[in-house]
C-alpha cells in the first residue's frame, strides 16, 4: 500500500480533547515538519511545536492559512457527537455549517491540501431494532435520522462525499468512531457509567461496543500517514451485553428506564438531574455493533478490545481521587508560550530544573484495591504530571517496585520527548 507523506498538517478544533491529543501524537513524529492548530478557543493541552492560530471558520481566512503554511493534510476533529455538549442549534452550526466552510477552504484550484481526514461518529448508523449485528462501511442507516445528532452526522458526511467528488485530487478519509473510552467519564454515555449504578431499559439487553481513546488517536495518525481514502469504522474487537458492562465496572445494573415514550422518559430524567439524551436511550434499547475489519486490513492493529477498554475505564475511575489532588490543569498563555518556544535564553538552556510536584496526602478510596497489573496498563497513558503524583503516592505508601519502575520509565520517556 502506497504511503502518503503528511508533513505539513493543520488540525481543526485544537481546543477539543481530540484536537489536542492528535496534535501531541503528531508532535512525537519527527517526519512531520509543521503542525498548525486552529480554533476560536485556547488549547487545553500543553503542546511543544504546534502553532496555534485563533480563527473562526471563515473560508477566506482558513484558505490564507493553508496557502501560507503550504498545508498538505487537514484533520477535522470538531464534530460534536454528544448532545449534552452544546445546544442543538450550536451543534448544527458546528457540525454542518462549519464543516461546509472548512471544505470550501480546502477545495478548489490552487489549494495545497492533498489529504483530508474527518473524525465522524458511529451515530451515522443510528440504533434500530432491525439493525445488522455489525455495520460495515458500505451500509447506510436503515431509517431516516431519529435524532438531531444523527441528522448532523449524516449531513456532514454528505458534504464530505460532495467535496470528494468535486476534488478528485484530494484524498478524503472518514473515520466512524464507536463510543470512546476516555480517561474521564464526562459525556452523556460514559457519564451514566460513572453513576453508582448502571441504568438500563426494562426488557432490553443491548450490545455495547467501545474503542479506547489511544486507539482513536493512533487510528487518526495511521490514516494520516497512509493513502487510505474512503470510510473506515473505528471500533474495538468484541461486544458486551450491558449486564456484562455493569459487572466489569463493579456496579449493579438497574433497569429503571421504560421502553416506551422515550422522549418523555428523557425529559423526566432531566428533571431528576440525570440528563440522558435520546441518542443514549436508543442505544440502551437496541445497541450497535461495527465491523472493524477494513481498518485492520489496512495495517492498523488495535491496542485494546472492548473489554480491555472498559477495564481501563474502571481503573481510571478508581484512580481519579488521586489524580485530581494535584495542581492546576494546563492553561494556555500566549506570551508564555512564545517565550518558551522562541527565547534565546530558553533555547540555550540544556534541560532545566524539574518542577516539584505537590505532595499527595491521603489514600484515594479505591487506589489500594488496584492490582499492579491494572496500574501497569494505565501508566503509559498518564500525563507526566499525573504520573509524577502517582509515583509520589506509590513510593510513600505501597512501594511496589514493578509499579515504580513503570512510572519511572513513563517519566523518563516524557523527559526525552520534552512532553
Amino acid at each position: 500500500m502506497a504511503g502518503l507523506s503528511a508533513k505539513r498538517i493543520l488540525i481543526t478544533g485544537l481546543s477539543t480533547h481530540w484536537g489536542g491529543r492528535i496534535a501531541q501524537a503528531l508532535e512525537r513524529d519527527p517526519r512531520v515538519e509543521t503542525i498548525v492548530g486552529i480554533d476560536t478557543d485556547d488549547p487545553r493541552r500543553e503542546l511543544e511545536r504546534t502553532e496555534f492560530v485563533r480563527v473562526d471558520v471563515r473560508p477566506s481566512l482558513i484558505r490564507r492559512i493553508l496557502a501560507a503554511a503550504a498545508i498538505d493534510t487537514v484533520i477535522d476533529t470538531r464534530l460534536i457527537t454528544d448532545p449534552l455538549a452544546a445546544p442543538i442549534a450550536r451543534a448544527r452550526e458546528v457540525n454542518v455549517a462549519a464543516t461546509g466552510a472548512i471544505l470550501e477552504a480546502c477545495g478548489g484550484p490552487g489549494s495545497p491540501v492533498r489529504k483530508l481526514v474527518f473524525k465522524s461518529s458511529a451515530q451515522y448508523y443510528g440504533a434500530e431494532a432491525d439493525d445488522p449485528a455489525f455495520f460495515t462501511e458500505e451500509m447506510s442507516p436503515r431509517h431516516s435520522p431519529r435524532t438531531a445528532i444523527q441528522r448532523d452526522v449524516v449531513d456532514a458526511e454528505r458534504e464530505l462525499q460532495a467535496f470528494a467528488t468535486r476534488n478528485p485530487a484530494t484524498s478524503v478519509t472518514v473515520l466512524r468512531v464507536a463510543t470512546e473510552i476516555v480517561d474521564h467519564d464526562r459525556g452523556s454515555r460514559l457519564g451514566m457509567f460513572g453513576l453508582p449504578v448502571v441504568p438500563g431499559m426494562l426488557g432490553f439487553e443491548p450490545r455495547c461496543q467501545f474503542v479506547h481513546e489511544d486507539d482513536v488517536v493512533e487510528a487518526l495518525v495511521h490514516v494520516c500517514t497512509h493513502d487510505l481514502p474512503g470510510v473506515y469504522n473505528v471500533a474495538a474487537d468484541g461486544v458486551l451485553a450491558l449486564s456484562e458492562v455493569a459487572s466489569l465496572l463493579g456496579k449493579p445494573l438497574l433497569p429503571i428506564l421504560p421502553p416506551w415514550g422515550t422522549t418523555l422518559a428523557a425529559a423526566g430524567l432531566r428533571r431528576l438531574g440525570l440528563p440522558v439524551p435520546l441518542e443514549a436511550l436508543r442505544e440502551l434499547r437496541f445497541g450497535r455493533g461495527l465491523d472493524n475489519r477494513r481498518l485492520k486490513a489496512s495495517g492498523y492493529n488495535y491496542r485494546y478490545t472492548t473489554r480491555e477498554a472498559l477495564l481501563k475505564l474502571r481503573a481510571h475511575q478508581r484512580l481519579r481521587p488521586l489524580l485530581r489532588s494535584g495542581g492546576d490543569s494546563y492553561r494556555y498563555e500566549r506570551e508564555v508560550e512564545e517565550f518558551l518556544r522562541w527565547s534565546p535564553s530558553v533555547q540555550r538552556a540544556a534541560g532545566g530544573a524539574q518542577h516539584d510536584h505537590e505532595h499527595v496526602r491521603g489514600a484515594p478510596p479505591d487506589y489500594d484495591q488496584l492490582r499492579a497489573d491494572e496500574l501497569m496498563g494505565l501508566i503509559s497513558s498518564l500525563e507526566p504530571e499525573a504520573a509524577a503524583r502517582l509515583r509520589r503516592y506509590e513510593a510513600e505508601n505501597l512501594a511496589r517496585q514493578d509499579v515504580l519502575g513503570a512510572l519511572d520509565r513513563r517519566l523518563a520517556r516524557a523527559r526525552r520527548l520534552g512532553t
